[in-house]
């Protein structure tokens, strides 16, 4: 049963509003973003590798499958473009703006943790030997037998941020809180068994391991690196999802929650007359079937 609209909430009637509302929260994100920023400006802890380590670490060093540059585009702009196509079809702009601000946390908050994580850890790349020798020629303290880097500093940095996977984790953060998205806008677990629906789901995340498969082929990653990688993005991408709307599997998946806070009386029982059409809508259906 469509939800029958009593007016449209849109970016020009209602924007400014829960902008105000939600001011907090835009300014935590930019709060994330200069932390991402720093914790990929220090230097990473540099892990003891000897010569006798470096087995495992002699993999040819080449580009990546997917630049670093191709990683905000799918894990961040890709989600945001299908949330605007559904913002222009329902016209709603609290769904809307909690599905980008939910999307934005998602990718922020799992690139801090990585980031941070990476610097911690110091888990030099499977092409770390060629990173730090790109001649070929080995040099080692005489007493510790530690690697005496003769690369490029940066190259060299780079190389000790193997654990986790940032393309990884960024691409479940965002791809994984997509599939939530439409797993609730498509009804997925409505019981009636379209399994097309499953499809829709789990494409974003085949793109995904699509980008974190290309990790460990690139050589840049372990596969221990893109495991932990995707479990922190898809971990994230789920709280932040349930932050602002409900269980995909609920019986609301497809609403978001009620911005009572701050909200007029008009908003609020326009939303809840929504939530009430959809919910009988449901169990008319239910009874039909």
């Amino acid at each position: 049963m469509p939800d029958i609209q009593l007016g449209a909430h849109t970016v020009k009637s209602h924007g400014i509003q829960i902008a105000r509302t939600h001011m907090h929260d835009w300014l935590i994100l930019l709060l994330l973003v200069v932390i991402e920023v720093v914790l990929n400006v220090i230097e990473p802890f540099h892990r003891f590798v000897g010569k006798d380590m470096l087995t495992d670490l002699s993999y040819p060093l080449q580009d990546n499958t997917v630049p670093i540059w191709a990683v905000p585009i799918v894990a961040i702009l890709l989600p945001m473009a299908i949330i605007l196509v559904y913002y222009f079809i329902r016209r709603n702009v609290y769904d809307m703006h909690h599905a980008i601000l939910g999307l934005l946390f998602s990718v922020l908050i799992t690139g801090v943790i990585t980031d941070a994580i990476k610097d911690a850890v110091g888990r030099p790349r499977p092409d770390f030997f060629w990173r730090c020798f790109p001649d070929g020629k080995g040099v080692f303290h005489p007493v510790t037998s530690d690697v005496m880097c003769t690369g490029v500093k940066s190259v060299i940095k780079e190389g000790h941020k193997s654990f986790p996977s940032g393309h990884t984790s960024w691409s479940f953060a965002g791809l994984g809180f997509l599939a939530l998205y439409l797993s609730g806008k498509v009804r997925v677990f409505d019981r009636r068994g379209h399994v097309a629906k499953l499809c829709i789901v789990f494409l974003p995340l085949l793109v995904a391991a699509l980008v974190a498969v290309s990790r460990v082929d690139d050589y840049w990653h372990h596969w221990q690196d893109v495991f932990a990688g995707a479990l922190i993005g898809l971990t994230v991408a789920s709280f932040c999802y349930l932050q602002f709307f409900p269980p995909p599997y609920d019986v609301d998946g497809i609403l978001f929650f009620i911005p009572l806070h701050n909200a007029s009386l008009q908003s609020v029982v326009f939303i809840l007359y929504n939530h009430f059409l959809y919910i009988f809508g449901v169990t008319i259906s239910s009874f039909k079937n």
